[in-house]
């Protein structure tokens, strides 16, 4: 915080990018807009991998935590336009194609089994924002340039003005985006996942080490639905209400 302030009215940066994950851990499916309900971003990791014996566990999902090579994963609708009904085709790194529930895919990935949530899989909350200027300004902390996939978005912000991490200056508003309405609730706390280059694979231990000695392992901020509505790449980001002073 301690950045620019916010008036109502106020744009503060427009949409650059819209992205839902329609299988928790693979690769990003980006959209030129999407619906975005009170469970977030319509078709948002509606499916997930449940390792074997982790059942009970309060986290059994296979992650990037576990298997880099998820990332390398790109699932996609089969009908992109009804995302939370359609079937859901994974293209694995070899090229070849499977439907999300193929047994064939879920041996490739290990012990696991295919599970649909109707809600979607989301670690903290359902809506998932970061800036352009925060990506750049960690880069610069970590002395590399950095990919804004690592840090799996579902709204990428060009935010206006120079402050380095302005989403943080957000939180507690209510901003429109598009047709919606969504409420910054808070910082969002990062782990080991954001180290695995969205590309190669590949691990860098700094990144993370970065977030956690200089960010306090929090970079971008989570979000709630306050209203729901389609959300656009380019539309405006309005501040539609401040935080309750209560």
């Amino acid at each position: 915080m301690g950045g620019s302030p916010v008036g109502v009215g106020a744009e503060v940066g427009r949409v650059a990018a819209v992205s839902r994950y329609p299988v928790k851990s693979m690769a990003p499916d980006a959209v030129p807009s999407a619906e975005v309900s009170w469970h977030g971003v319509a078709g948002d990791r509606r499916w997930a991998f449940v390792r074997q014996g982790a059942e009970q566990t309060g986290f059994p999902w296979l992650t990037i935590r576990e298997r880099a090579d998820m990332v390398g994963y790109r699932p996609r609708f089969d009908d992109p336009e009804r995302p939370n009904t359609s079937p859901v085709v994974v293209t694995a790194p070899t090229g070849a194609e499977f439907d999300v529930t193929d047994p064939a895919l879920a041996a490739q990935l290990g012990d696991v089994r295919a599970l649909k949530l109707d809600r979607g899989t989301f670690d903290t909350l359902p809506l998932s924002l970061i800036t352009r200027h925060s990506v750049r300004s960690l880069g610069i902390l970590a002395d590399r340039p950095l990919e804004v996939e690592r840090f799996r978005p579902n709204l990428l912000v060009d935010a206006h003005g120079e402050d380095a991490f302005p989403e943080e200056d957000w939180i507690g508003v209510t901003l429109r985006i598009g047709d919606a309405l969504v409420r910054v609730d808070g910082r969002d706390q990062r782990c080991v996942v954001v180290n695995v280059d969205p590309t190669t694979a590949a691990r860098d231990p700094i990144v993370f080490r970065t977030i956690a000695r200089r960010r306090k392992a929090r970079l971008g901020v989570y979000a709630t639905t306050a209203r729901p509505g389609r959300v656009a790449v380019g539309d405006p980001v309005v501040v539609a209400a401040l935080p309750d002073p209560r």
